[in-house]
């Protein structure tokens, strides 16, 4: 579509997808927002680092062609609009882009920026890889450990925004027909009659994507293992489905590259006693197997018979080189993945418990500051990379604030371009300059022996690092 409020460059090239695979030209247009409030100073520095590893990396054949797009406050001044449909378009079009951070406007329409890009290029995976940076202050012990990356579901669950507020004529409606159609489901509520009510979709479909994704993801870089992580004990059809349509679809579509734990411990007990029953391998994995009704237990027996089938792709130890498939209760997590980090590899995880899981575990690598994030759509290639963080007006044009979160983002955005020199170059420079204690005053206050760094200087630290 012709633009006329973004400038395209002349020069560049279009990242394209073809035959399943991103194509992405040696000069490639990419769009970017710089955020409102502190993006401003960060974009200013972030750009800067990024242009300077193309550089290092390539000396000159490779450039990136940035196109800047309108989203938040900056849009909303210039042309009267929060979210352009340019903007929504160049990024349909030309597939990858990054952005700072966005105010979210207040009042009616839009709930959130954020949530509206995704919504519109169909964005459903989030993806937060969390690793430490040597160096960088955090209040856990071993934040050495910290080395996960979150695949969150992006487009379902609470935040599909269905609700009902207590007193309004919808709400009246819709707690009618609930009452008269669902009577003993309506009699649970223990204040019924002002109830605010929302609505949670998890489906098959938007689950299993979302899990295919994190299983090719954690296959393709070496990782060991993938959690689902999830609260089926109390929410048996939502989290529970969500549960067991990954493990389905993990068994159905990766059945050679994968064993789940369960099936581990089955052919485990299997090695170290070859004459093992199929009842007694049950009793092993199942402690109160005892204590199960006659068909329950069948149907841990049923379990370790099928299990057994895998010998011959999966037996004498040979499924300790597959993608080992768990699942975690939610609630759990948040103190395993403290405890015991270094058990922890990849996570599939619903929107909310995603949303709440990947702030956590940023905090134990030192916070949201340093945190990257993106949001892809695996089957179209689309792909927007971000910071994590808040926009925090009162720090705006101070260039002051942590550039980490866009930097990081943008090491993610290169590498999934598969211009991995690149990223490798931003890792490097960012951890160079944490060690020598050059940093912004969120880590400077909270080292002995720091140099305090404005956002731009820290940028400048980082490439000045990548030739350590």
């Amino acid at each position: 579509m012709p633009y006329t409020i973004i400038e395209v460059p002349t020069d560049g090239e279009k990242i394209i997808m073809q035959d399943g695979k991103l194509q992405v030209p040696d000069h490639p247009i990419l769009p970017f927002i710089e955020g409102d409030g502190t993006g401003r100073d960060i974009w200013r520095a972030s750009q800067r680092v990024f242009d300077a590893a193309v550089e290092k990396a390539y000396g000159g054949k490779r450039k990136i062609h940035w196109m800047e797009v309108y989203a938040g406050e900056k849009a909303y001044h210039k042309f009267g609009e929060w979210l352009p449909e340019e903007t929504v378009q160049a990024f349909r079009e030309f597939i990858v882009g990054i952005k700072g951070p966005l105010t979210t406007p207040i009042g009616g329409g839009i709930r959130s920026l954020n949530v509206a890009l995704r919504k519109h290029l169909d964005l459903y995976v989030c993806q937060r890889p969390v690793k430490y940076v040597d160096g960088v202050p955090s209040p856990v012990k071993h934040p050495e450990y910290v080395d996960m990356v979150i695949f969150r579901e992006n487009t379902e669950d609470i935040y599909t925004g269905i609700e009902f507020e207590y007193g309004t004529q919808d709400w009246e409606k819709f707690m009618a027909l609930f009452e008269e159609n669902f009577p003993a489901e309506y009699a649970k509520m223990r204040f019924p009659n002002t109830a605010g009510i929302g609505i949670k979709p998890v489906s098959k479909e938007g689950t299993e994507r979302l899990v295919r994704a994190a299983i090719k993801w954690a296959l393709a870089n070496g990782r060991k293992r993938l959690s689902l992580v999830h609260k089926g004990n109390i929410m048996k059809f939502t989290e529970g489905a969500f549960r067991n349509w990954g493990y389905a679809l993990a068994k159905r579509e990766f059945r050679n590259e994968i064993v789940t734990e369960r099936e581990s411990w089955i052919l485990g007990n299997k090695e170290k006693n070859p004459n093992l029953t199929a009842e007694e391998n049950a009793r092993m994995i199942e402690p109160g197997f005892d204590m199960l009704a006659p068909d329950k237990q069948q149907e841990v027996v049923n379990e370790v018979q099928e299990a057994l089938k895998l010998w011959e792709t999966h037996g004498d130890g040979k499924w300790k080189s597959k993608l080992l498939i768990k699942d975690t209760i939610a609630d759990i997590v948040f103190q395993q993945t403290i405890t015991r980090a270094r058990e922890f590899d990849v996570l599939a995880t619903m929107n909310l418990n995603g949303d709440f899981l990947s702030d956590a575990l940023a905090a134990q690598i030192g916070g949201m500051g340093i945190a990257p994030g993106a949001n892809i759509n695996y089957d179209t290639g689309h792909a927007i990379f971000e910071a994590t963080h808040g926009t925090a007006p009162k720090y705006a044009d101070l260039d002051k604030v942590n550039p980490g979160s866009v930097i990081l983002s943008g090491e993610m955005m290169f590498r999934y371009m598969g211009w991995n020199e690149v990223a490798d170059l931003i890792w490097k420079g960012i951890g160079g300059a944490v060690r020598a204690k050059t940093v912004t005053y969120d880590f400077e206050r909270l080292m002995e022996g720091a140099t305090l760094l404005k956002c731009s200087e820290f940028g400048d630290a980082i490439i000045k690092h990548m030739d350590d």
